[in-house]
């Protein structure tokens, strides 16, 4: 799929716009559409200036953008979502960015008759474990409007496939972090404990800590994402993408205490937990490996170094 033309709904964002620099690599042509709302053109800087990319700034709620962007490319990278905070304060865009503008995407793809159609998901899907690790077949049970939105897309790629034959593909990502992850009121755990850090703040833990994640360096999902679009036996499936390791958001607070120099100096504030936590979840990897053979390569504490250095240099 690599070698297509190919769109990337979201692609100014912290996942969209490290997997457009890698398809850059060898596609024809990069169309990027995106509202800017979340993500930024700061994000694109290193492919900005090729002549095989270009930005577009719209809306994926508009059927008329989607629909005009599909129909001049091969391959559809779908991305853009309003994220899990936004939902508890605003869920019904929310709803219409997530589950309409899927639906708008599905529309355009079934038109444009596109090679490959890839939605990237969420692990949010699960909600909390009923078993561990959490592999496809485990139950969806979201737990935030968030959540539901995103399954709600899933239901439609997958419908659309079913009905149409889109070649269609799912990934289901966990966890992400690295460079270019967001920061401030919506940040992720670990960009938040490393900006408080950094600024002599102790993390704040919402909860007791013992809540559990799958945490993913950037560079192995979006690895594991080329690979899902590759593979021709996934069409119409769904594949988690993780590095499949448990750990507590205690524990990445005490990695990122250390790594910032702050562990002698600060401890953690607990806070009351947040609406519709997860309690756990990690993944079962083995439908990647075996299907695409996706092998993560970044561990916790390799990658939030390398967090930590992007952040002081940045």
């Amino acid at each position: 799929m690599r070698k297509f033309r190919i769109l990337v709904i979201g692609g100014a964002g912290f996942i969209g716009s490290h997997l457009t620099e890698s398809l850059l690599e060898t596609s024809n042509k990069i169309i990027v559409l995106d509202d800017l709302s979340t993500g930024s053109e700061g994000n694109l800087r290193a492919v900005s200036k090729s002549l095989k990319f270009k930005l577009v700034k719209g809306d994926v709620r508009s059927a008329r953008t989607v629909e005009a962007l599909v129909r001049k490319v091969d391959c559809v990278y779908h991305l853009a979502a309003k994220s899990l905070p936004v939902s508890l304060e605003r869920p019904r865009i929310v709803h219409e960015v997530n589950a309409t503008g899927t639906f708008n995407v599905c529309m355009a793809a079934r038109k444009g008759r596109v090679k490959r159609l890839v939605y990237i998901s969420s692990s949010v899907v699960y909600g909390t474990a009923q078993y561990v690790p959490i592999d496809e077949g485990h139950p969806l049970q979201p737990r935030t409007p968030y959540c539901a939105s995103k399954a709600a897309g899933e239901m439609y790629v997958r419908s659309f496939a079913n009905a149409w034959g889109i070649p269609a593909v799912v990934v289901r990502p966990f966890n992400t972090y690295g460079p270019r992850a967001r920061k401030g009121v919506y940040s992720s755990v670990i960009p938040s404990f490393v900006d408080r850090c950094l600024s002599g703040k102790p993390p704040i833990i919402y909860g007791d800590g013992k809540q559990t994640r799958d945490f993913t360096y950037i560079s192995d999902i979006v690895d594991g994402i080329a690979k899902a679009a590759d593979c021709d036996d996934l069409l119409g499936d769904v594949v988690n993408v993780a590095r499949g390791e448990e750990i507590s958001v205690n524990r990445i607070a005490d990695i990122v205490l250390d790594l910032t120099g702050m562990k002698d100096k600060v401890n953690p504030v607990f806070e009351v937990p947040r609406p519709g936590d997860v309690r756990r979840q990690v993944a079962d990897i083995f439908k990647a490996e075996r299907m695409v053979q996706f092998k993560p390569k970044v561990s916790i504490e390799e990658g939030i170094e390398k967090y930590v250095k992007w952040r002081k240099a940045s």
